[in-house]
Formats: C-alpha cells, sequence, structure tokens
C-alpha cells in the first residue's frame, strides 16, 4: 500500500491501482498548490467528519464530477452532503473493503473545541495495522497498541505537544505519519518535526518527516509513505 499525504489532513491510500480519497478539506486547496483535478483519477472518496479542514464541499462537488468517485461517510457526513445534492454511502462501523484494502470503521470522540459542538467521527484500523485517528486522542485508542503505523494530528487548536506524545507513547506504534499542520508555515512545521523526531527516536518509533523538497508556500504538499 502507498499513503500519500497531500495538505493537512488529505491522504490518498493506494493499492493495485485503486486510490481511496480521504478527507480533502479547506486547506488542501486554500493555496491554490492543489485543485480538484489532482484527485481526478480517485477511486472512492471517504470523509472522517465534517469540519471544513477535512471536507471542502466545493471542490468535492468537483472532484466527483471529474472522477464519479461514491463518497461513504458517517450518517451527520451524509447529510450535509445530502443537503448539497450529494448521496453518499453510510460507512459508520464494521468492515469495508476498498479495492483489496481493508477499512475497519468505529465512531471516535473528537477532542474538545472552544464554543463548538463535537461533530459526529469515524476513525479506521487499516489493513489492521494502521491506525487513522483523525482529530482524536481519545484514550480508547491506546488498546490499538503497537501497530505498524500511526497516522497522527501532531498540531491543532485542540491539543499540544505534550497530549500529542503521551497519546502516542501510550500506543507505541512502530512509525508515525504525521497530519493536521496545514496551519503553520514551512519553518515551523520543520522545528516541530525536529522536536518530535527526537522524542520518538529515544522510545524507538519512526516520526516521518517531509522532504524538504516538497515543502512550498510554507505548506506540506505531498509526502508519501510506502507499507
Amino acid at each position: 500500500m502507498k499513503i500519500t499525504k497531500y495538505i493537512h489532513s488529505c491522504l490518498v491510500f493506494e493499492q493495485n491501482n485503486f486510490k481511496l480519497l480521504v478527507d480533502p478539506g479547506n486547506y488542501t486547496f486554500a493555496d491554490g498548490l492543489l485543485s480538484a483535478d489532482d484527485f481526478a483519477d480517485v477511486s472512492a472518496i471517504l470523509i472522517t467528519h465534517i469540519h471544513a479542514d477535512h471536507l471542502d464541499m466545493d471542490n468535492i462537488k468537483k472532484i466527483i464530477a471529474l472522477s464519479n468517485a461514491p463518497v461513504f461517510g458517517n450518517k451527520q457526513v451524509a447529510q450535509a452532503l445530502q443537503k448539497e445534492g450529494i448521496n453518499a454511502i453510510l460507512f459508520t462501523d464494521g468492515v469495508r473493503m476498498f479495492g483489496q484494502m481493508e477499512f475497519k470503521a468505529m465512531p471516535i470522540i473528537h477532542m474538545p473545541l472552544l464554543d463548538s459542538p463535537i461533530p459526529e467521527m469515524t476513525g479506521y484500523v487499516i489493513n489492521g495495522n494502521i491506525l487513522h485517528s483523525v482529530d482524536s486522542m481519545d484514550a480508547s485508542l491506546t488498546q490499538i497498541a503497537g501497530i505498524d503505523l500511526l497516522i497522527l494530528p501532531i498540531m491543532a487548536p485542540f491539543c499540544n505537544e505534550l497530549q500529542v506524545t503521551q497519546f502516542a507513547d501510550a500506543l507505541k506504534p512502530k512509525h508515525i505519519l504525521p497530519v493536521h499542520d496545514g496551519y503553520a508555515k514551512a519553518f515551523f512545521v520543520k522545528l516541530r518535526s525536529q522536536t518530535y523526531l527526537k522524542h520518538f527516536e529515544a522510545r524507538g518509533i519512526t516520526f516521518l518527516q517531509p522532504p524538504e523538497a516538497h515543502i512550498s508556500n510554507g505548506t506540506t504538499v505531498v509526502f508519501k509513505f510506502a507499507i
């Protein structure tokens, strides 16, 4: 499987020519570095929750028009899409195959936000060895310990580096793919990455850093990880 991280929390999971696009949000397209055309060949789209940095409605419409890809999401996501004339396939729990990739869905709790309701959010265990915790660092997820890869939010109004490291340390993954960092300029992402790298290296965890060449206008454009 190849995992490609685009800006902020946008990911593409790819195996045997099947491409699953996850959470193309407004930060993904904000700088004009990416457009719907970059996702014209996706096979399916998966949305974890309704926050705009994970669901950019205008670009979802464009991507669907280009790719004719079906959209999957939880009930709140499906309702939001339905209001825009988009039919979504419900995926709130259980297991679904995307091509040959196995996604086990589970309701997870979004981290608290200032003066904002908590959305319905769905996380995934992928092929039994990858955890996508989305915007959650809930203690209940620590039961999924020792996995190969943790997709981890590292920067947000709802967290700090102590919360991030405590959550990841408890999970003890072999690798960490950082996401949710579209807020910051390149120099700050690099500084934070170096801090996390040092912390996790001491614990035998590989913290994957985006290559310098893939930093543009202060935003991570693309980072590929094969597993």
